[in-house]
């Protein structure tokens, strides 16, 4: 019964924006941590970013740093990654993730639960 619905990517300019959604289903799922990851064409999934559910905390990948926000809607029960200053290096398929995480945001094994993923494109 467990459902992350991703939505909003597609095709950006550098320097341009783009906000993702994920819009969350399940039992407990608003006690859940949230990340972000992204995976490029031959590389690894890499952590983007990350929220927790009791205090609202974030974390983010160095690159990203400044240029790109995580958020979370609770009665929406929506998460949402707001890239700004957009780079080809951001060019992935990002991932919305969610998982019961009391330490290491940054490692994708420690998440139980993923969405479909959906193509950022950034051109220069």
């Amino acid at each position: 019964q467990v459902e992350l619905v991703e939505s909003g990517g597609g095709l950006a300019q550098a320097g341009g924006s783009l906000r993702l959604s994920c819009a969350a289903s399940g039992p407990s799922v608003g006690y859940w941590d949230m990340g972000w990851f992204r995976q490029g064409p031959g590389k690894d999934r890499e952590f983007v970013a990350a929220i927790t559910w009791r205090d609202g905390n974030t974390y983010y990948e160095d690159s990203v740093k400044g240029r790109f926000t995580i958020s979370k809607n609770r009665a929406m029960m929506t998460v949402y990654l707001q890239m700004n200053s957009l780079e080809p290096e951001d060019t992935a398929v990002y991932f919305c993730a969610a998982g019961r995480i009391y330490s290491d945001y940054f490692s994708s094994k420690n998440y139980d639960y993923w969405g479909q993923g959906t193509q950022v494109t950034v051109s220069s």
